[in-house]
Protein backbone atom coordinates (compact mmCIF):
# COMPACT_ATOMS: atom_id res chain seq x y z
CA UNK A 1 0.00 0.00 0.00
CA UNK A 2 1.44 3.42 -0.95
CA UNK A 3 2.75 5.50 1.93
CA UNK A 4 0.14 8.32 1.70
CA UNK A 5 -2.74 5.87 1.98
CA UNK A 6 -0.97 3.86 4.67
CA UNK A 7 -0.71 7.04 6.74
CA UNK A 8 -4.47 7.45 6.43
CA UNK A 9 -5.03 3.90 7.64
CA UNK A 10 -7.07 3.24 4.52
CA UNK A 11 -6.67 2.28 0.90
CA UNK A 12 -6.81 4.42 -2.21
CA UNK A 13 -10.47 4.39 -3.31
CA UNK A 14 -9.25 4.53 -6.89
CA UNK A 15 -6.71 1.73 -6.44
CA UNK A 16 -8.61 -0.41 -8.91
CA UNK A 17 -7.79 2.11 -11.62
CA UNK A 18 -4.87 1.00 -13.75
CA UNK A 19 -1.88 3.32 -13.94
CA UNK A 20 -1.24 4.05 -17.60
CA UNK A 21 2.24 2.56 -17.72
CA UNK A 22 1.39 -0.05 -20.33
CA UNK A 23 0.06 0.13 -23.85
CA UNK A 24 -2.01 -3.00 -23.18
CA UNK A 25 -5.13 -1.48 -21.68
CA UNK A 26 -8.41 -3.30 -21.62
CA UNK A 27 -11.67 -1.40 -21.40
CA UNK A 28 -12.64 2.24 -21.35
CA UNK A 29 -10.33 4.97 -20.09
CA UNK A 30 -11.81 8.05 -18.47
CA UNK A 31 -10.09 11.40 -18.21
CA UNK A 32 -10.59 13.44 -15.04
CA UNK A 33 -9.81 17.10 -14.68
CA UNK A 34 -9.38 17.74 -10.95
CA UNK A 35 -9.95 21.45 -10.59
CA UNK A 36 -9.69 23.77 -7.63
CA UNK A 37 -13.25 25.04 -8.13
CA UNK A 38 -14.84 22.51 -10.48
CA UNK A 39 -13.91 19.06 -11.77
CA UNK A 40 -15.00 17.08 -14.81
CA UNK A 41 -14.83 13.58 -16.24
CA UNK A 42 -14.74 12.64 -19.91
CA UNK A 43 -14.57 9.64 -22.21
CA UNK A 44 -13.66 9.28 -25.86
CA UNK A 45 -16.63 8.29 -27.99
CA UNK A 46 -14.95 7.30 -31.21
CA UNK A 47 -12.60 10.18 -31.96
CA UNK A 48 -14.66 12.75 -30.07
CA UNK A 49 -14.21 13.57 -26.37
CA UNK A 50 -17.49 13.53 -24.42
CA UNK A 51 -17.79 15.28 -21.05
CA UNK A 52 -19.95 13.08 -18.84
CA UNK A 53 -22.74 14.94 -17.10
CA UNK A 54 -23.29 14.37 -13.40
CA UNK A 55 -26.62 13.27 -11.90
CA UNK A 56 -27.77 16.90 -11.85
CA UNK A 57 -27.16 17.27 -15.59
CA UNK A 58 -24.11 19.50 -15.24
CA UNK A 59 -20.91 18.92 -17.18
CA UNK A 60 -18.84 19.96 -14.17
CA UNK A 61 -18.97 18.98 -10.51
CA UNK A 62 -18.10 21.45 -7.78
CA UNK A 63 -14.80 20.48 -6.12
CA UNK A 64 -16.45 20.78 -2.72
CA UNK A 65 -16.78 18.18 0.05
CA UNK A 66 -19.02 18.58 3.09
CA UNK A 67 -19.71 16.47 6.15
CA UNK A 68 -23.14 16.32 7.75
CA UNK A 69 -23.87 15.99 11.47
CA UNK A 70 -24.24 12.22 11.01
CA UNK A 71 -20.79 12.10 9.30
CA UNK A 72 -22.20 11.58 5.81
CA UNK A 73 -19.86 12.84 3.10
CA UNK A 74 -21.42 15.03 0.41
CA UNK A 75 -19.64 15.97 -2.83
CA UNK A 76 -20.47 18.54 -5.49
CA UNK A 77 -23.74 20.49 -5.53
CA UNK A 78 -25.06 18.97 -2.31
CA UNK A 79 -21.83 19.92 -0.56
CA UNK A 80 -21.95 23.44 -1.94
CA UNK A 81 -25.53 23.85 -0.67
CA UNK A 82 -24.41 22.53 2.74
CA UNK A 83 -21.84 25.34 2.89
CA UNK A 84 -24.60 27.90 3.44
CA UNK A 85 -25.73 26.36 6.72
CA UNK A 86 -22.52 24.62 7.85
CA UNK A 87 -19.55 26.48 6.35
CA UNK A 88 -17.07 25.12 8.93
CA UNK A 89 -17.88 21.56 7.80
CA UNK A 90 -17.50 22.28 4.09
CA UNK A 91 -14.10 21.95 2.41
CA UNK A 92 -13.41 23.75 -0.86
CA UNK A 93 -10.29 24.44 -2.93
CA UNK A 94 -8.39 21.88 -0.84
CA UNK A 95 -6.24 21.08 -3.87
CA UNK A 96 -4.22 24.15 -2.87
CA UNK A 97 -3.05 22.23 0.22
CA UNK A 98 -1.84 19.06 -1.54
CA UNK A 99 1.82 18.46 -0.78
CA UNK A 100 2.21 21.63 1.24
CA UNK A 101 3.72 22.07 4.68
CA UNK A 102 1.58 23.75 7.33
CA UNK A 103 4.21 26.51 7.73
CA UNK A 104 4.12 27.46 4.02
CA UNK A 105 3.36 31.15 3.58
CA UNK A 106 0.56 30.27 1.13
CA UNK A 107 -1.03 27.85 3.60
CA UNK A 108 -0.90 30.44 6.37
CA UNK A 109 -2.53 33.00 4.09
CA UNK A 110 -5.14 30.45 3.01
CA UNK A 111 -6.08 29.69 6.65
CA UNK A 112 -7.40 33.24 6.95
CA UNK A 113 -9.52 32.86 3.78
CA UNK A 114 -11.42 29.64 4.53
CA UNK A 115 -14.22 28.67 6.87
CA UNK A 116 -12.94 25.16 7.55
CA UNK A 117 -10.12 24.24 9.91
CA UNK A 118 -6.61 23.65 8.51
CA UNK A 119 -4.31 21.84 10.93
CA UNK A 120 -0.70 20.72 11.15
CA UNK A 121 -0.44 16.95 10.75
CA UNK A 122 2.18 15.03 12.75
CA UNK A 123 4.45 14.99 9.67
CA UNK A 124 4.21 18.78 9.31
CA UNK A 125 1.85 18.75 6.32
CA UNK A 126 -1.27 20.87 6.09
CA UNK A 127 -4.40 18.76 6.64
CA UNK A 128 -8.06 19.54 7.21
CA UNK A 129 -10.05 18.79 10.35
CA UNK A 130 -13.83 18.47 10.13
CA UNK A 131 -16.08 17.32 12.96
CA UNK A 132 -13.06 15.98 14.87
CA UNK A 133 -11.82 13.89 11.91
CA UNK A 134 -8.49 14.65 10.23
CA UNK A 135 -8.20 14.39 6.45
CA UNK A 136 -5.24 14.83 4.15
CA UNK A 137 -5.88 17.07 1.14
CA UNK A 138 -5.39 13.95 -1.02
CA UNK A 139 -8.17 12.19 0.89
CA UNK A 140 -10.50 15.14 0.21
CA UNK A 141 -9.48 14.95 -3.47
CA UNK A 142 -10.23 11.21 -3.43
CA UNK A 143 -13.83 11.93 -2.41
CA UNK A 144 -14.17 14.14 -5.51
CA UNK A 145 -12.37 11.66 -7.79
CA UNK A 146 -14.52 8.81 -6.53
CA UNK A 147 -17.70 10.83 -7.23
CA UNK A 148 -16.52 11.52 -10.79
CA UNK A 149 -15.67 7.84 -11.30
CA UNK A 150 -19.15 6.86 -10.12
CA UNK A 151 -20.64 9.34 -12.61
CA UNK A 152 -18.64 7.67 -15.38
CA UNK A 153 -19.61 4.18 -14.16
CA UNK A 154 -23.29 5.16 -14.28
CA UNK A 155 -22.99 6.77 -17.72
CA UNK A 156 -21.19 3.77 -19.20
CA UNK A 157 -23.16 1.18 -17.18
CA UNK A 158 -19.97 -0.56 -16.12
CA UNK A 159 -17.16 -0.35 -13.59
CA UNK A 160 -14.32 1.71 -15.05
CA UNK A 161 -10.83 0.48 -14.24
CA UNK A 162 -8.67 2.93 -16.23
CA UNK A 163 -8.27 6.68 -15.71
CA UNK A 164 -5.98 9.58 -16.43
CA UNK A 165 -6.12 12.42 -13.90
CA UNK A 166 -4.99 15.83 -15.12
CA UNK A 167 -3.32 18.08 -12.58
CA UNK A 168 -2.09 21.67 -12.91
CA UNK A 169 1.20 22.30 -14.69
CA UNK A 170 2.47 24.11 -11.57
CA UNK A 171 2.21 20.93 -9.44
CA UNK A 172 5.67 19.71 -8.49
CA UNK A 173 6.74 16.04 -8.55
CA UNK A 174 5.78 15.46 -4.91
CA UNK A 175 2.28 16.87 -5.44
CA UNK A 176 1.79 14.71 -8.56
CA UNK A 177 3.01 11.63 -6.69
CA UNK A 178 0.57 12.24 -3.83
CA UNK A 179 -2.35 12.17 -6.26
CA UNK A 180 -0.91 9.18 -8.10
CA UNK A 181 -0.93 7.15 -4.90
Amino acid sequence: MPMAWRALGTHNPLSSLTRLKSTKLHGAVIGIGLGTTNSAVAIMEGNVPKIIENAGGSRTTFSVVAFTKDSKCLVGTLAKHQSVINPEYTVFASKRLIGRRFEDVEVQRYIDEVTFKIIKNSNGDAWVEVRGQKYSPAKIASFILNKLKKNADAYLSKNIKNAVVAVPAYFNSAQRQILNE
